[in-house]
């Protein structure tokens, strides 16, 4: 490192945006447009508030560690130069710094939140839990989105494209196949099933052997009204054992299906 760029460490400079590369480190891929847009309009309205945060790489040029939106932003109204701290971090140092970074902003969504604690644990060497003690998570918290990338590519890119949310993905995962996960997801897209009712769903849905095994289909999966019946008619049973006069009438019009629960009253 010249001696230059060693006595503007921690300092805020103004850096060619030309002389910016992007770290390979960097865990986000999805820049929603919209944000962009709007993020783009308070550049050129107010400027850069927060600096970006770099490392000298040699040769002039300097790596991105945090900031990749305002980067982005910059580049696309055409700026010539960008404010950024300059920082003397390691390796290491760099691949935690731009995680955690992302972390706290809340810029990242849950798959590739997981996609950045992999690169971390990969690129460092270390285990997941001294993955979780450098980005302040739990051990669990960390593995628990790790398990995220054993779901295929396709189906998370459906849960992503559908916006369901990281309980829906954790879900999924308990189902045997690509196109179970896919039929189960778009019908929670199609339905608007919450996160609790597709999880009770899910957790129903139990293969038994060889030949009993189906897959969900999309109107029933997850909705499937034999469900409610059965445990309405259990209800019938159950008073009935217990001595009360109950009694269960089913009736069909409409489009719909009307169940009536009859209890006679007890003669004093």
């Amino acid at each position: 490192m010249n001696d230059i760029v060693t006595r503007n460490i921690g300092r805020l400079r103004e850096i060619p945006i030309d002389f910016i590369e992007k770290t390979e480190n960097q865990p986000r891929i999805h820049f929603a447009e919209k944000e962009m847009d709007e993020l783009c309009r308070s550049i050129k309205e107010i400027g850069i508030i927060q600096p970006l945060t770099v490392r000298y790489c040699g040769g002039g040029a300097y790596e991105l560690l945090a900031g990749e939106r305002r980067f982005r932003a910059a580049k696309m109204i055409g700026l010539s130069s960008v404010p950024c701290i300059i920082t003397d971090a390691d390796d290491e140092s760099s691949a935690i710094i731009t995680l955690v970074e992302n972390l706290q902003r809340k810029d990242l969504d849950f798959f590739e939140e997981a996609s950045g604690i992999a690169l971390l644990i990969n690129k460092l060497g270390i285990t997941q839990e001294q993955a979780a003690q450098k980005i302040g998570k739990s051990q669990s918290a960390v593995a628990n989105k790790l398990r995220l990338l054993r779901l295929p590519k396709t189906v998370r890119e459906k849960i992503t494209e559908y916006g369901l949310s990281e309980r829906h993905a954790r879900a999924v995962l308990s189902l045997p196949d690509e196109k179970t996960m896919l039929d189960a997801l778009k019908a929670a897209k199609e339905k608007q099933i919450g996160a609790d009712e597709f999880e009770k769903a899910i957790a129903n849905w139990v293969p038994g052997e060889k030949s009993k095994k189906k897959k969900p289909s999309v109107t029933g999966f997850c909705r499937d009204i034999r469900l409610y019946v059965n445990t309405i008619s259990k209800t019938v049973k159950l008073m009935k054992s217990s001595g009360i006069n109950a009694s269960l009438e089913k009736e069909e019009g409409d489009g719909s299906i009307v169940y009536t629960i009859t209890i006679k009253e007890v003669s004093p």
